[in-house]
Formats: structure tokens, sequence, C-alpha cells
């Protein structure tokens, strides 16, 4: 059996600033333009004594061209802005309800009842996703495209503001994405909102509970504290836990592909899609399941996703780590990666970071941020800062 990977839910120790000169906005939005610099265009270098410390740290270091492009890998506190929950920030889900067990890709393939339990909360999420935009942040990367400084985004979000807020600037979305579903027997992709329209046409009286509690202003914040005195609770990924909730009256569709035409198995028989009257799929199917486009936990990334994630960070100079704490493995290899290949290394997250007492160790004495930065910020504040900066020593 395969190692199964989990991410850490635990309290990860507090950051060490770097440079302890980061421990303020102004301190970090410096240290930052000092990370960011090398991979400004020449033309474009912030000054004089930029270019000669530039060509210095070329001289120490051979093996990495501080002129490249900077790779950016984000996660949930970039869109902590935007309105979404983060994991592990101070009113993240990991931290305010020790009791979430997000659902594993083995229990969705092969329960119907946790298939009704987690499509029930993502319908109520849902709206409070779909309604919520890029931010400041998202924004600004966009810029630092545009100025040349970033050459590419990983992020681990399913949110897909990234692409939206850049569509011209790459972005490779690691654990996929929530805005289509995907079917399980014929892989076939469908809309995320054509589904939810059909989720509120199966479940009339979740769909008036939802209106309930739009009407209420219960999804109007993200606010942990807040949602729990309206009994309920915010947990990752556009999902609302409601305790005590009848989520085995939930029912949700088969994939239309499969339904209109039943593929054949590789025995040669056909997959059996059975709906009930309404056109909700029924226990009695063994096949057409949609599910999200994301990566659950559990369930392996795609070849092609890993390989441009690997790509994107082997083509730059350094990677910029935005609003995650690396506790998943497949974000924390990524930066390891960059460890192994000696590349400047910068982290932008409010709270810990898995291994980074590793990952930024022998920082040399006198760094100003160019060699690593550490800072405890909230990117959305800070990154747009830091492009005005860069902005400005390009005119």
């Amino acid at each position: 059996m395969p190692l199964l990977r989990v991410p850490f839910t635990d309290p990860l120790p507090s950051p060490k600033i770097i440079p302890r000169t980061a421990n303020t906005a102004t301190g970090a939005i410096a240290a930052l333009v000092d990370f960011l610099t090398p991979s400004v265009p020449s033309s474009t270098s912030a000054s004089a004594s930029a270019s000669a410390f530039q060509r210095a740290f070329n001289r120490q270091d051979a093996g990495v061209k501080s002129g490249r492009q900077t790779v950016l890998l984000t996660g949930a506190g970039i869109s902590v802005a935007s309105g979404l929950a983060d994991y592990r920030g101070t009113n993240g889900t990991y931290t305010l309800n020790k009791s979430y067990r997000p659902i594993y890709f083995n229990e969705f393939c092969e329960s119907h009842e946790a298939r009704k339990r987690y499509w029930a909360r993502s319908f109520l999420g849902w709206t409070n996703l779909h309604k919520a935009r890029p931010n400041a942040a998202h924004r600004a990367v966009g810029r630092l495209g545009e100025l040349g400084v970033v050459g590419r985004v990983i992020t681990q979000n399913v949110d897909s503001f990234h692409p939206a807020a850049h569509p011209s600037l790459p972005t490779t979305e690691l654990h996929g994405y929530l805005r289509a579903l995907v079917c399980l027997t014929c892989r076939n992709e469908y809309s995320r909102d054509t589904f939810q329209k059909q989720l509120a046409a199966l479940n009339p009286a979740w769909a008036a509970f939802l209106e309930e509690m739009l009407a209420t202003g219960a999804l109007d914040t993200e606010n942990p504290d807040e949602r729990r005195k309206k009994g309920l609770k915010t947990n990752p990924d556009g999902d609302v836990d409601i305790p005590d909730a009848p989520y085995t009256t939930f029912r949700y569709p088969a994939c239309p592909t499969c339904l209109a035409k039943p593929p054949k198995k590789a025995d040669g028989s056909t997959v059996a899609v059975q709906v009930d009257r309404d056109g909700a799929w029924t226990k009695e199917s063994n096949g057409g399941i949609l599910k999200p486009a994301v990566i659950m936990f559990g369930e392996s990334i795609p070849g092609i996703t890993k390989t441009a994630a690997e790509e994107a960070v082997d083509e730059a100079g350094r990677i910029l780590v935005i609003g995650s704490s690396l506790a998943t493995y497949s974000a924390w290899r990524l930066v390891k990666r960059a460890k192994e290949r000696s590349m400047p290394i910068g982290v932008l997250n409010i709270g810990g970071v898995r291994g980074e007492e590793t990952l930024l160790a022998n920082i040399p004495l006198g760094n100003t941020g160019r060699e690593a930065v550490r800072c405890s910020e909230n990117a959305d504040k800070i990154l747009p800062q830091v492009v005005k900066i860069l902005e400005s020593s390009k005119r």
C-alpha cells in the first residue's frame, strides 16, 4: 500500500524573522524589495548600488543566476482578504476547529453517504466562494508578472483567483480547482455552476435553508465566532458544517455524459449509471460519480501538474512563498527542491512554516533580504507596496 502523506494539523513554531529589520511592515517591504530586485530586468534595476551588489552575488554563486525570474508559491493565506478561511492562521480552520477532519479521496470514491455529506456542506458554502473575488495581493502578483519580476505562479489554492487576476501570468494549480467537477468514470469535466443549480433542484429543503442563511447574513462573514453563533462552522474549500444536520437526505446528480451513454469497463461490460425519477444518482450505480476537480487528501497529483511545478522551480532564480505554511508535502517538497538547488528562499506568511529552520538555514551575515527573507505580515497590505517601489525603480 503506498504511503499516505497527510498535512500537519498541529500548531507550528513561531517564525524567526529574517532579516531582523523585517519585524515591521516597513521593514518587511524593504526586505522583500531587496529579495526581488535580482529578478528585475537589468534595464529596471533599482539602483546602481543594487546592480553592483547583484554582480557580486552572481560571482559568489554561479549556480543560481540571480537575474532569472522569481517563482511564487502561494497558499490559503493569500486569499484570506477575499473573505475565505485559511488553515493555520489566527482564525484558521485547524486553529479554531480542532475536530475538523477533511474528507479523503478513498472515502469519497467508496461511500455514498460520505458523498452526501460532502456535497451538502459544499452546496451551502459555494455561494460565498462563488461571489468572492481576487484581492490586492493577487493583483500585485499580476503586476509583478507584468514587470518581469515573476515568471510563474504555483498555487495550492483551489479558488481560481490567480488565473482570474492575472490570466497572462502562467499559473500551475497544484491541487486543482473548484470551478469544475470531473467524472471518476469518463473523466469529463462539468460546470460547478450548473451542478449547483441541480443540487438546489434535487434538494428543495436544503435550498430553502440556504436562502434563509443568506437572508440572515450567516454566510456574509468568514468569522468563525460569528458563524458559530448561527450554528455554522467555517471550513476550507468553501464548505460549511452544520451540527446534527440530516446529511443522509441530501441528493446529487450523476455525470450527464455517462448517463446519456454509459461507457464500457475494461472487461467489456457496461458501467451501470442509475438515477431516481428526479435525476439523483442511486447506489445501484457503479459509475458516473462526479467529484470536485480538486486533489483530495490521499489523492495523487497528476504527473503533468507535478512536472509543471517542478519545471517552474527549476527555471526560476529564486522562490517566494506567500500565505502557505507548507504543511502539505506537495508544497514543501518544491521549496526543498529550491533549497537543494541553492536558490534564495523568501517566505511571507503569518504564523509558522513547516521546516523553515532548515529551509532558511545558513543565511550569510549582513543579509538584508537578498539571500533570504522571512516576514509575518498580511500579503494584501505588503505586496502592493512592494510593487510600487519596484515600479518607481523602473521609472
